[in-house]
C-alpha cells in the first residue's frame, strides 16, 4: 500500500470543502486549500475559522486545538499550490464541464504519480472525472457528508480502473487519519446515499408541490411521527435546494426512473434564487448570519 498521506489538498473551500479542510487540519495533516481567486480564499478561511470557534463554544474543541488546526491550513487562489500534494480532494460545484475542467488541471499539476485524485461529487460519475486524466487508476470518489465536521459517514467509490492500492490508501486516510466511518459503493449515480435519500426528499417536495400538506408539517410528520432528526424539506434546505435538484437530474439520467426526476417547484426553486440554508430562503426561511 502506498505511503500514509500527509499532505492534502482540497479544491474549493465552499461549505463542503471547507468542512474537509477542517476535518484535514483537526487529524494534524498539511492541508492546502485551492480557491478560485485570493478573495474566494479568504472567504473560505473565515467559514473554517467560524466553524472551528462553534466547535469551541460548543465544547467540542479545546482553543489551542482550534488554533493549531487553523495554522495548520493555507489558503490559496492557485491550484499550482497543490503539486507536491499526496491527496486531493476536489469538492467544487456540482457539475460535469467544472468538474472534468479540475481533473484534467490537477493531473497536470500534481506532481507525484502515485497522488490519489479524489472527488466529493453526490452522483457523477466517477468513471468520466478519471478519464479525463492520465491516471484513471488513481481516481476514486471519497463523498463527505454535511456537515462534514459532525458525520461520522465518508462514501468510498470505485470506477472500472480504481486499483485496489488507491481504494487501500483513502480507506486508510478516512477511518484512521480522519476518524470516519467508510462504506463502499460501485460507480452509479447517487452511489448508496442518495440513491436511497434523494427519492424521499423528492417525495416530499411533490406532496408540498400539490398541497397535500404545507412545508412545516410535512417536515413535523417525519420528525414527530417517524423520529427523524430533521424532516425532509429542512433537510433538502441545509443540503441546498440546487444540490438537490443536480442529484436528482443525474440519478435520472442515468435509472430514467420517474422517482428520480426533479420536481418542477424544485426547479423553479433553483431559478429564482432560493436555494435553502445557504440564501436564507427555501422550503424554510432563515437567518443567514447564523
Amino acid at each position: 500500500m502506498s505511503a500514509a498521506v500527509r499532505r492534502v489538498g482540497v479544491v474549493g473551500g465552499g461549505q463542503m470543502g471547507a468542512g474537509i479542510a477542517e476535518v484535514c487540519a483537526r487529524a494534524g495533516l498539511d492541508t492546502v486549500v485551492c480557491e478560485a481567486g485570493a478573495t474566494a480564499a479568504r472567504a473560505a478561511r473565515e467559514r473554517v475559522a467560524v466553524s472551528l470557534e462553534r466547535a469551541v463554544q460548543r465544547g467540542k474543541l479545546d482553543r489551542i486545538s482550534a488554533e493549531d488546526a487553523l495554522a495548520r491550513l493555507v489558503f490559496s487562489g492557485s491550484l499550482d499550490d497543490l503539486a507536491d500534494r499526496q491527496l486531493v480532494i476536489e469538492a467544487v460545484t456540482e457539475g460535469a464541464r467544472v468538474k472534468t475542467e479540475t481533473f484534467a488541471a490537477l493531473d497536470k499539476i500534481v506532481e507525484d504519480p502515485a497522488a490519489v485524485l479524489a472527488t466529493n461529487t453526490s452522483s457523477l460519475p466517477v468513471m468520466c472525472l478519471g478519464m479525463a486524466t492520465g491516471r484513471a487508476d488513481r481516481v476514486v470518489g471519497l463523498h463527505f457528508f454535511n456537515p462534514v465536521p459532525v458525520l461520522p459517514l465518508v462514501e468510498i467509490v470505485s470506477s472500472l480502473h480504481t486499483t485496489a492500492d488507491t481504494l487501500a490508501t483513502v480507506e486508510a486516510f478516512a477511518r484512521d487519519a480522519l476518524g470516519k466511518t467508510v462504506i463502499r459503493s460501485q460507480d452509479r449515480a447517487g452511489f448508496v446515499v442518495n440513491a436511497l435519500l434523494i427519492p424521499y426528499l423528492l417525495s416530499a417536495i411533490r406532496m408540498a408541490e400539490s398541497g397535500y400538506a404545507t412545508a412545516a408539517d410535512v417536515d413535523a410528520g417525519m420528525e414527530l411521527g417517524c423520529a427523524h432528526p430533521m424532516g425532509p424539506l429542512k433537510l433538502a434546505d441545509l443540503i441546498g435546494l440546487d444540490t438537490v435538484a443536480a442529484i436528482a437530474q443525474s440519478l435520472y439520467d442515468e435509472f430514467k426512473e420517474p422517482l428520480y426526476a426533479p420536481p418542477p417547484l424544485l426547479r423553479r426553486m433553483v431559478q429564482a434564487g432560493r436555494l435553502g440554508r445557504k440564501s436564507g430562503r427555501g422550503f424554510h426561511t432563515y437567518d443567514r448570519g447564523r
